[in-house]
C-alpha cells in the first residue's frame, strides 16, 4: 500500500518519555511529522497529543497502526489514527429555525467546513427546498409524545444506513431520549443559544434581556443524557447594549451561534477535541 497523510491523536496518563517515543516511532517508520499539538493536564495528569503526519510510498495505514501498537500498550494510550484525506459524514437534525443549517450547508458546499453531509432530518417541511438547492436528502420525521420512540428508531436507521461519524443538531428543537444520547456518545454535538450554564430553558434571549447583559452567547457541546451538561467544545460572545431589543438580541445571537457551531463541527472533524472528563480538550 502507498504512504499518505495520516492523523495520530491519543490521551494517556502523563509521564516522562511519550513525545520522545512518538515521535521515534515516526521517525523510524519513515514519517514526516506536518503538525503537532500538545496538552499535559496538571489536575487529571493525562497527557493529550494531536500528530498530523506524512508516511512514506509502501507505508499504508494499517501497517502503521500495527507500528504504533505497542507503543500505544506501553503507555496505556486511548488513541485513534486515521486517515487525514477521509471526510466525516454528517447528518443534520433541524427544527423551524434554519439559520445554523444555512450556515453548515454553505460551508460545506465551499470546502471550509471538512465534512460530507448525508442528510437533513427535520420534524418540520421548513427546509426542504433549502436541502434540494443544496442536493442533500431531506427526511422528514413527525415526532410527537406518542411517535418519539419510532421517529428516534428512523433516526438511528438513517445513521447506520449512512454510516454516519456525526449527528449534528442544529437548532433541533427536541430532547433526545437517554437511550437516543448514549447510542451517539460522543459523536453528536448541539448548539445551546446561551452561554451555558446561564438562562436555560425557553426564551434565553428574553431572559438576558431582562436581567439586562452586556453579552449573549452560544455554546457548542457534546449530547449527553444530561440536559445541557455535555462537555463544551466551543463558545462564542457578542456585545449588546441597554437598547437593543430581544428581538436585535436573537439576530445577534444567531450570528455566535452559527459561529461557535462551525467551529466545533470543524474541529470534531479534524479530530482535534479530545475528552478530558467532564471537559474537552481542542488542539488547534
Amino acid at each position: 500500500m502507498s504512504g499518505g497523510d495520516y492523523v495520530w491523536r491519543l490521551s494517556c496518563p502523563d509521564r516522562p518519555g511519550i513525545v520522545a517515543a512518538v515521535s521515534t516511532l515516526l521517525a523510524d517508520a519513515g514519517c514526516n511529522i506536518e503538525q503537532s499539538q500538545q496538552y499535559g493536564d496538571p489536575d487529571t495528569r493525562t497527557f493529550f497529543l494531536r500528530v498530523q503526519l506524512s508516511a512514506p510510498d509502501g507505508l499504508g495505514l494499517e501497517d502503521l497502526r500495527a507500528r504504533v501498537l505497542p507503543v500505544a500498550e506501553r503507555f496505556s494510550m486511548s488513541w485513534e489514527l486515521v486517515d487525514a484525506a477521509v471526510r466525516p459524514t454528517v447528518l443534520i437534525l433541524v427544527s423551524s429555525v434554519g439559520h445554523c443549517l444555512n450556515d453548515l450547508l454553505f460551508r460545506a458546499s465551499t470546502g471550509a467546513l471538512p465534512v460530507d453531509v448525508m442528510g437533513i432530518v427535520s420534524n418540520h417541511t421548513t427546509f426542504e427546498r433549502l436541502a434540494g438547492n443544496y442536493g442533500v436528502p431531506f427526511h422528514h420525521v413527525p415526532l410527537t409524545r406518542d411517535t418519539k420512540p419510532a421517529a428516534e428508531a428512523r433516526l438511528l436507521e438513517l445513521v447506520e444506513e449512512h454510516d454516519v461519524d456525526l449527528v449534528v443538531l442544529a437548532r433541533y428543537m427536541q430532547i433526545l431520549s437517554d437511550d437516543l444520547c448514549r447510542r451517539l456518545e460522543g459523536r453528536a454535538i448541539n448548539i445551546h443559544h446561551s452561554m451555558l450554564p446561564s438562562f436555560k430553558g425557553a426564551k434565553p434571549y428574553h431572559q438576558a434581556h431582562d436581567r439586562g447583559v452586556k453579552l449573549v452567547g452560544a455554546t457548542a457541546h457534546y449530547v449527553t443524557a444530561e440536559l445541557d451538561e455535555g462537555p463544551i467544545i466551543e463558545q462564542e460572545v457578542a456585545r449588546v447594549d441597554h437598547a437593543m431589543t430581544p428581538e436585535q438580541l436573537v439576530a445577534a445571537g444567531r450570528d455566535v451561534e452559527c459561529q461557535a457551531l462551525a467551529r466545533a463541527v470543524r474541529w470534531h472533524a479534524e479530530g482535534r477535541v479530545l475528552l478530558n472528563g467532564q471537559r474537552t480538550v481542542v488542539l488547534r
